[in-house]
């Protein structure tokens, strides 16, 4: 087991009030996909002012806790479809095991793959010494999530699940619903693109923000400017 220090909700949040969250993972079959190059971008969104670091697979997440000394935030992706960020109470102990002081799950009201409530998700990830990130796509996800007792609730899957509209840029609506409706921290992630789409996060109410493939994504950085190109 890789030991981090132990936070309380208060201290972590403290901690991260105003911040940037660097997202380090790579999609199956991406050339950054290997444990060592995510454990050095880590090292880069640290040396870079970063606050924090989140990450997916038990074993990224070891490496990652052992490498920088920020808060990580785990996850365990299994599947694409429906809840797969960390679906089950077995996927989230294993992330708080590997290390990370915060376990990011799906928080939205779809049926989780081994028939568990969030809240016992929530329950067995605090046994275990950990913090909850609740990865939810609408307001009433988020505001049920804080009821389960989640520390922190993120814009994840905001245009990601069946039903929820898409924006080609960060869903600031929703941090603004949020932030205004719930207690606990509100997480801005999603789509962010840009140093201002960050500020704008903060300025609608967000804790703090998670940025991912426009720091830590160079495939898909590349397409984009590819497919700009390509279209005149």
């Amino acid at each position: 087991m890789t030991t981090q220090q132990i936070w309380t909700a208060p201290e972590l949040a403290a901690a991260l009030r105003g911040s940037l969250i660097v997202s380090c993972q790579a999609p199956p079959g991406d050339p950054m996909r290997e444990t060592g190059t995510l454990v050095r971008l880590a090292r880069s969104g640290a040396a870079g002012g970063g606050a924090a670091i989140r990450a997916n697979e038990p074993d990224v997440v070891a490496a990652i806790a052992a490498a920088v000394d920020l808060p990580v935030i785990g996850l365990w992706k299994d599947g694409d479809t429906g809840v797969y960020i960390t679906p089950t109470v077995r996927h989230a102990l294993a992330i708080a095991e590997a290390g990370a002081a915060v376990v990011a799950a799906d928080a939205t009201d779809r049926p989780r793959p081994d028939g568990s409530a969030f809240a016992e998700l929530v329950t067995a990830v605090h046994a275990a010494g950990a913090l909850v990130m609740a990865d939810v796509s609408t307001l009433d996800e988020g505001i049920a999530a804080a009821a389960q007792g989640a520390d922190f609730v993120s814009t994840t899957l905001s245009g990601y699940v069946p039903g929820t509209p898409r924006h080609s840029g960060p869903d600031l609506d929703l941090v603004a619903a949020l932030a205004a409706a719930i207690d606990v921290p509100v997480v801005a992630e999603g789509r962010i693109n840009t140093p201002e789409d960050a500020a704008a996060a903060l300025e609608h109410g967000a804790h703090c923000v998670v940025v991912g493939t426009a720091i830590t994504a160079p495939t898909a950085l590349t397409a984009r400017f590819v497919a700009a190109l390509t279209q005149h």
